[in-house]
């Protein structure tokens, strides 16, 4: 059948060249006008008449099979393994031009593996401050350091040799602190950033603990080596149940030995440091300048805290100086260790921008509600939603409702504003809303109500709550103004990552709203919620909040403590 189609076309061909050839004979002055053209044109006819017999016989002969598209699937992504995890985060966000936050973090990391990482500027606003030169390059630094000095390096395996010897018998190269993952996902990240704070103020490698569900949720911060602790380190089975009885325990060996005063040849090779909100006055030793001599003297320092120490780091006079070149402004503290270190893994990015776009991006204000109740029994309770939006009305973060009229014609064009609400109850959220659908505005603004999720009870160790509760956090970060909720370390990280002055909700006593509701925070600092209150010289106490000008008491925590910039004003 083939042979005759193509035994036809050929016939068809040379009898229409035959008539051309007698055409042309007959009349020669046609020939000289159009003969070229004719030419041309058989030749294209040609052309495509060989191009389609040629793929009726290639398909006829020999069909394409599923596997061929399943091996060119492969080869493309063979070739291009990163190209469409990035288009997929890409097509409504472009990478900023200062993809690295004015020389925060460091360039050359696969954008791919963490598109977050560089894409996430163009998610916030501009901040009116910048990283100190100064501490630019002492990350620079510490990268090198952990490069030389992380998992699996000469270095490493050398130091590690000694620590499985049990005696710390000799200078090495290299010290480090490893940080035990434990408690809350809020907890967990601010207690990084500060034990990462005191890795560079002490010239030590910080090695993470991953725990169930940090590898899951963030990316890796440093190029080439990773920060997460090997799964085969010595002591990492002994992690659950270091505690202050234990042998290594600081505070125990303070108890027990004049144990600052032995000479090098028998120190440990570890010390355990138990920073957690139980730890009593020995363990609390660890913020004078005499034991910091000691303990920089130790290679592994295995640190569990559920507490933002960074405040107390600010009053140890060793670190004071470093303390001020890295950190002109006290406040931004954890905003640029957090924008350093903590970049969400593609798989919370996804949930982050999708939410951002569908919901948030379109507004003309977005402004984060952060809501956590310590009271027991069954919420939403009344008291705590007449307390949010009697603060929301009275600092004007939202508009008034017109109960009288149906229709409010707004003068111009009608601002929106998107409220993301987040709380482990619905009912806020609801509430709000229906009061929002059911009356016009004072104002005519438009106003949303929104809430990712409502877990109902904190699931700590479970994977999907904690992603979602890290891109709530992060979500929280990116709106306009913020309302956090009194002791929250959930608010303190939203705030912070943001670069945002909160308005904070007191805590309600008897089930009762608070009158005022809320107040303007001093910074956007997070609150240390534990601080020691012991003078290092004297020893005897002392009001650690009133001994430097830019470490105060916190607003929602009257014993806490917090960094602080603009303190003549409060």
């Amino acid at each position: 059948m083939k042979r005759f189609k193509q035994n036809l076309d050929a016939d068809d061909l040379s009898k229409h060249l035959d008539l051309d050839t007698r055409s042309a004979l007959r009349d020669p002055d046609r020939k000289s006008a159009s003969g070229s053209m004719k030419v041309m044109g058989i030749f294209v006819a040609a052309l495509i008449l060989f191009s389609v017999l040629f793929s009726v016989n290639v398909v006829l002969r020999d069909p394409p099979s599923d596997a061929v598209f399943e091996t060119s699937k492969a080869a493309v992504l063979e070739v291009e393994p990163r190209k469409g995890l990035e288009d997929q985060f890409s097509q409504s966000v472009k990478v900023p031009e200062d993809k690295l936050l004015g020389g925060l973090l460091a360039d050359g990391f696969d954008e791919g593996y963490c598109v977050s990482r560089y894409q996430s500027a163009s998610y916030r606003k501009e901040l009116p401050y910048r990283p100190s030169s100064y501490l630019i390059s002492k990350l620079r630094s510490y990268e090198a350091l952990h490069k030389r000095c992380g998992p699996y390096t000469k270095a490493y395996n050398k130091t590690l040799e000694q620590l499985k010897s049990g005696h710390g018998t000799s200078s090495l190269d290299c010290n480090y602190v490893v940080w035990i993952s434990f408690s809350g996902l809020g907890n967990r990240i601010l207690t990084l950033a500060s034990v990462f704070l005191y890795a560079l103020l002490t010239n030590r490698v910080l090695l993470v603990d991953p725990g169930v569900d940090m590898v899951d949720l963030f990316c890796e911060p440093f190029p080439e080596v990773s920060w997460f602790l090997p799964t085969d380190f010595p002591l990492k089975d002994q992690f659950n149940s270091l505690d202050q009885k234990s042998p290594h325990c600081y505070g125990k060996m303070l108890k027990t030995s004049n144990f600052t005063n032995s000479d090098d040849s028998v120190r440990p090779s570890f010390v355990y440091l138990h920073l957690a909100h139980d730890y009593d006055d020995q363990d609390k030793l660890f913020f004078c300048n005499q034991d910091q001599a000691f303990l920089e003297r130790i290679p592994w320092l295995i640190m569990k805290t559920d507490n933002y120490f960074v405040p107390s780091l600010f009053l140890i006079p060793s670190f004071e100086q470093e303390l001020h070149k890295l950190f002109p402004r006290k406040e931004t503290a954890f905003h640029f260790l957090g924008r350093y270190l903590f970049h969400p893994t593609n798989v919370v990015w996804g949930l982050i921008t999708r939410y951002y776009q569908a919901y948030l991006a379109k507004a003309d204000e977005r402004i984060g509600i952060q809501i956590r109740v310590f009271d027991t029994g069954i919420g939403p309770f009344e008291h705590v939603f007449d307390q949010i939006l009697s603060c929301a009305l009275k600092e004007k973060l939202l508009p008034e409702l017109n109960r009288q009229d149906f229709i409010v014609s707004p003068s111009g064009n009608p601002k929106s504003k998107a409220v993301m609400m987040t709380s482990l109850s619905s009912g806020y959220s609801e509430k709000l809303r229906d009061m929002y659908w059911e009356h016009p505005t004072v104002t005519g603004e438009v106003v949303g109500i929104f809430q990712p999720s409502h877990e109902e009870y904190q699931q700590t160790e479970k994977h999907t709550h904690n992603r979602k509760a890290w891109a709530e956090m992060y979500l929280l970060s990116l709106t306009d103004v913020l309302v956090t909720s009194s002791w929250s370390t959930f608010g303190y990280v939203a705030q912070s990552l943001g670069g945002l002055t909160p308005w904070i909700l007191y805590k309600p006593e008897n089930s009762t709203a608070p009158n005022p509701p809320c107040r303007r925070a001093m910074s956007m600092e997070p609150c240390f919620h534990a601080p020691p209150f012991y003078d290092c010289k004297a020893k005897t106490g002392i009001d650690t909040g009133a001994l430097v000008p830019h470490v105060r008491h916190c607003e929602d925590m009257s014993w806490g403590l917090k960094l602080v910039d603009r303190y003549d004003e409060f």
